[in-house]
């Protein structure tokens, strides 16, 4: 489902940075690779517009493989046995590359979307995931480039005026002396836009390559934990709690997890908001890079596994529930099989003697219904049900000025 921008749920999430919003529609196998109708950006375009790291890390929970040798791997010093681990993962380095350096309209990645709004944080993420510094942009007719076509991220870096983004771009292997379709460098660029600052970081190749830092917002656990959770449920559900022992995080729900490595147990819902929320401080120092530290003895969590007692989900969990219509019955108490039977949730009931003056059940002046707060605009009956008159001391169920008008005009013409 789209807007008329063409924009779907998971891009106006990412949009706004709603990663709890994020999460959920991942969970849910969102497709990440829509574009839409104005500028032909994808979700990650859209998250890295607005710096929303944590909606980065989310939408590559698919392909971002729970291995420790994952940082080798995309540094390119992996040895025969972490490729073989790599292997074991599934994990495409090629396919990641792809998805990551997804251009939109102009040639625009993601990587030249946060370097132009100065957000760092997405920048130094996405370099770890495999963005491309030399990636550059096109003039296709679609949209116009005031820095110039054939620009880089670095040029894109310049014109934001981020000096932190042009250091972290130089450190990935950005090339301070490549030029643009208007023969400009990115030291050019920063001036024409007024950048004093950023000349000396772009005058000069610094001597040796930088160290580049791994990101804080890189998640290894985060695939693991999807995948259980998909298959095995997160939501939290109504517990007996003298039946189980609860997660020490929560106190409330069953664990269902396992950390590999230090062996503590988790729920599923704790588990996913370790690995989702972390900031900063989210990555373990004694860990590979993208390891979470154990809330309970701070060791590294590269992965987690279920527990053996975890029972997979036989249907979605927001499909178990059904929500009871009250509709207007036959006189021998059975509904019509046309009648709607049912809601998307279990209300609470409580039952209340309700006066019926409808035509079509007069018999049963007082039949024992449900009595409920609605909401009008749910509350829908098949072409066999016919308006009736309820009497009912709850002044929030009052009827409309209108409806009382049509309902008098209505009694009158039958009268008559």
């Amino acid at each position: 489902m789209r807007n008329l921008r063409g924009q779907t749920a998971l891009m106006l999430a990412c949009l706004h940075g709603r990663w709890k919003v994020v999460q959920i529609l991942m969970l849910f196998k969102a497709n990440i690779h829509r574009k839409d109708y104005l500028s032909g950006g994808t979700a990650f375009h859209f998250a890295a517009l607005n710096g929303h790291t944590r909606c980065i890390r989310l939408l590559f929970s698919d392909y971002v493989p729970s291995s420790s040798e994952f940082w080798d791997i995309m540094r390119g010093n992996s040895n025969s046995n972490s490729k073989k681990d790599a292997l074991n993962t599934h994990f495409d380095e090629v396919v990641l590359s792809k998805i990551v350096n997804k251009k939109a309209d102009g040639g625009v990645t993601a990587l030249h979307l946060a370097a132009l709004n100065g957000h760092a944080e997405s920048v130094q993420l996405l370099l770890d995931l495999g963005a491309c510094v030399s990636e550059t942009t096109v003039d296709d007719g679609s949209t116009i480039d005031l820095i110039g076509a054939g620009s880089t991220p670095l040029h894109y870096a310049a014109c934001g005026g981020s000096a932190a983004c042009c250091q972290l771009l130089i450190a990935g292997g950005a090339s301070l002396t490549a030029v643009n379709a208007k023969g400009w460098t990115p030291v050019m660029v920063a001036r024409s836009w007024h950048k004093s600052w950023l000349e000396a970081i772009l005058s000069k190749q610094p001597e040796g390559r930088l160290r580049a830092l791994p990101s804080p917002y890189l998640s290894l656990p985060l695939m693991s934990i999807v995948k259980i959770a998909r298959e095995y449920g997160w939501r939290k559900r109504i517990q007996s709690p003298a039946c189980f022992d609860p997660c020490v995080i929560c106190l409330e729900m069953k664990c269902k997890v396992t950390a590999e490595g230090c062996g503590h147990e988790f729920c599923t819902e704790c588990a996913l908001h370790l690995c989702s929320n972390g900031g900063s401080s989210a990555t373990s120092a004694r860990g590979p890079p993208g390891s979470i530290p154990c809330p309970l003895c701070r060791q590294p969590i590269v992965s987690f596994a279920k527990i053996s007692s975890a029972t997979p989900l036989k249907e979605l969990p927001w499909t178990k529930t059904p929500l009871a219509l009250c509709t207007t019955g036959s006189s021998g108490g059975s509904s019509g099989s046309g009648s709607v039977a049912h809601w998307l949730a279990k209300p609470n009931i409580r039952y209340s003697d309700v006066e019926l003056g409808c035509s079509t059940s007069r018999s049963l002046s007082f039949r024992r219904v449900p009595l409920m707060k609605l909401n009008p605009a749910l509350c829908v009956g098949d072409d066999t049900m016919s308006p009736c008159r309820a009497r009912c001391s709850r002044p929030e169920l009052k009827r409309s000025a209108s409806h009382r008008e049509s309902s008098r005009k209505l009694r009158l013409s039958n009268c008559s």
